[in-house]
This record gives structure tokens, C-alpha cells and sequence, in this order.
């Protein structure tokens, strides 16, 4: 177990003993890397040119269809419920005029009935005086 163990060690060791000192490439081979990117780069910059004018023609198609649809919208349906809504506000301006005018009759009873309590207290007090004299 400890010849696996020392091996393992020895990998770890070596790959940090590598990783400080890195190896440069020769420059030949750094020549031939540039010379093949710049060479990818011109290839790319076509292909880049014609997918943009791709998205571009693709995004107007796409917003002029958007724009035929919102054409096309049924303005008779947008009417119907324009009028629809309208009806429903007025059903329910109605229906709020309905209880305001309720409430203040409400409110008038109550008054009416609070001076006919305050009347009836004021006789019984009297009443109660009264009785209470004649004994």
C-alpha cells in the first residue's frame, strides 16, 4: 500500500513542479498559433456579417408580422366590450346612487327615532316625578 501511496504523492509533487514552471512554447510554434488565428479570425468575420444581417432581416420580418396581427385585431370585438364596460359602470353607478339615497333615508329615520327616545325618556322621567310626588 505504500509503494500506491508514494506514487500518488510523486504525481501531485510533479504537476505543482510544473505548474510553477511552466514550459513556454517555442516561437515557431507561437508564430504558427497567431498565423492560424488570424487566419480563423478572416474566415469568421463573413459568417459573423451575414448571421447579423440574418437576425436583422429575421427581427423585421418578425415585427412586421407583429404589426400585420395587431392590424388585423377585431375591432368590433374591442367595441362590444368597451360597451360592455360601460354598461357595467352604469349598472353599478346606478347601484351606488341606489344605497346613498338608502343611507340618508336611513340616517333620517334614525334621527326621528332618537328624538322620539329622547322624547319618550323625557315623559317617563316626568311620570316617574309625578308618581313619586303623589305618595
Amino acid at each position: 500500500m505504500l509503494p500506491l501511496l508514494s506514487e500518488g504523492i510523486r504525481e501531485h509533487i510533479e504537476a505543482a513542479q510544473q505548474r510553477q514552471h511552466p514550459t513556454t512554447p517555442s516561437p515557431a510554434h507561437t508564430r504558427s498559433t497567431t498565423a492560424t488565428l488570424r487566419t480563423e479570425l478572416e474566415l469568421a468575420r463573413p459568417e459573423i456579417r451575414t448571421l447579423r444581417e440574418d437576425r436583422d432581416r429575421m427581427r423585421k420580418a418578425v415585427q412586421h408580422q407583429l404589426e400585420q396581427q395587431l392590424d388585423a385585431l377585431d375591432t368590433r370585438h374591442l367595441t362590444e366590450r368597451v360597451d360592455e364596460l360601460t354598461r357595467t359602470n352604469q349598472r353599478l353607478e346606478d347601484s351606488l346612487q341606489q344605497a346613498t339615497d338608502d343611507n340618508h333615508q336611513l340616517c333620517a329615520r334614525v334621527r326621528s327615532l332618537e328624538t322620539d327616545l329622547a322624547a319618550a325618556r323625557t315623559s317617563l322621567r316626568r311620570m316617574i316625578r309625578e308618581g313619586n310626588t303623589n305618595r
